[in-house]
């Protein structure tokens, strides 16, 4: 049967939620008692949640810092629908033990990261930016650029962006090397490409794109002995996760002229400062953690989510669990 959804409280954190598809909102505000939306546009921290959760049953939530605190605050909780695929800014073992739901949404978003992807790598490679502000400025210079044709490029993590985004860059005539211990080289090698180790990959990749997860092993995986081995004069795309780099490492091999450039979708802290180190060099494009945000990805982030908020308060289990020991009883420690 389920509860009553007439006396659910819905907290909505991301603000992009129904911006394309306004039935999407529409649609929860008539299924549940009441909707609460986020009161300012970008995710949130910590203590401004645990003023927020009390008294919710339900939360699909975007890029917010949901840590053991905040659980703690939920006095009625029972899912959080993250709004994409990423889950590593919440505490799942604390939601697991308080019997909260954490589910996402795989696959919504990865053609959306992967153009980005390779729509940052065209930026890099061809100078694309410093050609627009120089045109704007009154210039028009000679601007000798790096193609992708016949160039190496290393997906570091093979899930299923890394997969949309090694299919394009076939397109593109380009060799495509894989580092991921977890992917079989067969799967690897179904979307033409090649399964290498770390070590192999970074001194022949041309472009090194991010697609890992944050884990305790991949956290700040990219710092001083990463860089080192990559190709010199190679450039670092990150669509994934700011918290995969060494910020102070990048900026010094950017600096050092060691890498050509950087394309970041996303930092360690965000948004950045105006006066963070990396912002002030001009071989780093930065863009405001926009690859998931496309109409089609949206809409399909959106229905994803609120599909599983619904699904829990109607006591189903949703299409996509992390954390599925929440409904085996077993103890996470």
């Amino acid at each position: 049967m389920g509860m009553d959804l007439r006396t659910c409280r819905v907290l909505v954190t991301p603000t992009t939620f129904g911006m394309q598809d306004p039935s999407l909102r529409s649609r929860l505000e008539q299924a549940v008692g009441e909707v609460r939306y986020s009161p300012v546009k970008r995710p949130l921290t910590a203590p401004e949640l645990t003023r927020l959760v009390k008294g919710i049953d339900g939360w699909i939530a975007g890029l917010d810092e949901i840590d053991a605190s905040v659980v703690a605050a939920a006095d009625r909780l029972k899912v959080i629908a993250r709004y994409g695929v990423g889950f590593d800014r919440v505490d799942v073992a604390a939601a697991t033990r308080r019997g909260i739901v954490v589910a996402n949404t795989p696959g919504a978003n990865s053609a959306a990261v992967a153009e980005l992807t390779i729509g940052l790598m065209l930026a890099l490679g061809r100078r694309i930016c410093p050609s627009n502000q120089a045109v704007r400025s009154g210039q028009w210079p000679r601007i000798s650029g790096v193609g992708l044709m016949r160039k190496t490029v290393g997906l570091v993590g093979f899930g299923s962006i890394g997969r949309e985004t090694a299919r394009r860059l076939a397109v593109f005539g380009c060799r495509v090397l894989v580092a991921d211990p977890y992917v079989s080289p067969e799967a690897v090698s179904d979307c033409g490409a090649g399964s290498v180790p770390l070590d192999q990959l970074l001194p022949a990749s041309d472009f090194v794109c991010l697609h890992a997860a944050v884990t305790p092993a991949t956290a700040g995986m990219v710092n001083d002995s990463f860089l080192h081995k990559m190709k010199p004069g190679a450039f670092l795309v990150n669509t994934a996760r700011g918290e995969l780099i060494d910020e102070t490492a990048l900026r010094q091999s950017l600096e050092s002229g060691r890498l050509a450039g950087a394309a970041l979708d996303c930092f360690q802290k965000e948004p950045p400062e105006s006066d963070h180190p990396l912002l002030q060099l001009p071989q780093v494009i930065a863009t405001p953690h926009t690859g998931a945000h496309t109409d089609e990805a949206v809409n399909a982030m959106g229905r994803m989510a609120l599909d599983a908020c619904l699904a829990v308060l109607r006591e189903e289990r949703p299409a996509h669990v992390v954390n599925p020991d929440v409904y085996t009883g077993v103890n996470v420690q």
